[in-house]
């Protein structure tokens, strides 16, 4: 139930009312009544609550961060003189507006560009959440509706004011740490940004080595399959010429073959015709030798 609301309030506003009529739906399925009149119960947050929402649930380390820094400050603001209120103030307005730049590149991300008014609506919630209690605790649960409007001052300055100044060599015990405090959470909120920002970095530089690495394999295999493909090519027109060269040796061959066979038949059918008048010369000669015993065969008797 609580994951499903979470995932509501970071649905960005157009979309809210059919992802809250979905997960109603899905509650209701499930059994889970109850679930499902608390969700569609749910009001839809402005552009900015929801963008301030985004901001909480994308950074959860640097929003706790932030919010502990809000403690701090308001401490020291009940605590420090003029010049270290000041320093907080300029502390407080440097970190507010990193974290607003956080937040207008998360809705860009999340495809809703900030107007200037909303960006303001989006800082005004940042300095509630930094000035008031209530405030942190609302925008601690991820769930806000509309945006938060900052106090008029901050916890502690009426206690500087002009009409009331507060001594220095007083307030000095107790500002010291509070100031420290103050300025350690902003100190370590810029080294976590740092961090962020340095692995982000690497995680960039490692992406664009493995794009590139990708990149020439497949490069590489390519060319690879292009070589192939040529030196396969240059053996099938090797194998091809050669079995061109085999069977026009062949065809030579075949008509020298015929050639001597038809020489070959030639002598044949001139011996035959030869032969064939020797036999009838032959045959005529018996015929004539024939007549002529017949012949001489008469006369003796």
């Amino acid at each position: 139930m609580e994951a499903a609301l979470d995932e509501l309030y970071v649905t960005p506003p157009p979309a809210f009312v059919s992802r809250r009529e979905g997960l109603a739906t899905e509650a209701k399925a499930a059994g889970r009544v109850a679930d499902a009149r608390r969700i569609r119960a749910a009001r839809r947050p402005s552009l900015a609550a929801w963008a301030a929402n985004l901001l909480l649930r994308s950074r959860p380390e640097e929003s706790r961060a932030f919010l502990d820094l809000g403690r701090a400050l308001r401490e020291a603001y009940g605590s420090l003189d003029a010049g270290g209120i000041k320093e907080l103030s300029e502390q407080r307005r440097s970190v507010v507006a990193a974290m607003s730049r956080q937040t207008a590149e998360l809705a860009v991300g999340a495809g809703h560009r900030l107007s200037d008014p909303l960006l303001r609506e989006v800082e005004a919630t940042l300095r509630a959440v930094l000035a008031d209690q209530d405030a942190a605790d609302r925008w601690a649960t991820g769930r806000l509706q509309s945006a938060l409007t900052p106090p008029a001052d901050f916890p502690g300055l009426t206690a500087v004011r002009p009409d009331h100044p507060r001594k220095s060599v007083g307030a000095a015990p107790q500002s010291a740490p509070a100031r420290k405090r103050a300025q350690d959470e902003v100190a370590e909120q810029r080294r976590r940004k740092q961090e962020r920002l340095a692995e982000e970095k690497r995680d960039r530089l490692a992406k664009e080595k493995q794009q590139r690495l990708a990149k020439e394999k497949q490069e590489r295999l390519a060319k690879e399959k292009e070589e192939r493909l040529a030196r396969e090519r240059r053996e099938r027109l090797g194998r091809a010429r050669e079995a061109a060269r085999a069977a026009d040796r062949r065809l030579r061959q075949a008509r020298e073959d015929l050639r001597r066979a038809e020489r070959q038949q030639r002598a044949a059918e001139k011996q035959c015709a030869e032969a064939a008048e020797a036999f009838s010369r032959a045959e005529q000669a018996a015929r004539d030798a024939a007549s002529e015993v017949e012949r001489l065969s008469g006369r003796t008797r």
